[in-house]
């Protein structure tokens, strides 16, 4: 990852990669759930299975995602944040539209609702509504 560090983030955020998710794909907890959530897409693009896992909560985190062999690789096109909210301190809602292709097929969009839940300070992905 030494060559993207200076690049703009994934997430779309306009800041560099060491200045947006590198620092929480480093170890420092996300401060929300839209943070969280930017950082990974992020893990998503760079393949970063482990801390996607470990960003899953427990109850609903898969053994495993299977990215090193996914075939074909999605090419990942964008991300757009449409709306973040708090029901309660320790809940959030995100939804989110990612743009991909798959292999060489046209581009589609998956549009989510995602929950998450913090615990310990740490924010966790739970689940989503996929559209």
């Amino acid at each position: 990852m030494a060559g993207i560090t200076a690049h703009p983030c994934a997430c779309g955020s306009g800041a560099t990669y060491t200045a947006c998710c590198g620092r929480w794909h480093a170890g420092t907890p996300a401060p929300s759930a839209e943070a969280l959530m930017r950082s990974r897409y992020s893990a998503y693009v760079l393949g970063l299975e482990d801390y996607l896992l470990a960003t899953w909560h427990p109850s609903t985190r898969p053994a495993s995602l299977g990215l090193a062999t996914q075939s074909p690789k999605p090419t990942w096109l964008g991300l757009s944040v449409k709306s973040h909210e708090n029901p309660t301190v320790d809940t959030a809602i995100v939804e989110f539209v990612a743009r991909l292709r798959m292999g060489g097929g046209s581009a589609e969009r998956m549009h989510e609702v995602s929950r998450f839940v913090r615990e310990d300070g740490r924010w966790y992905y739970v689940d989503g509504d996929v559209s």
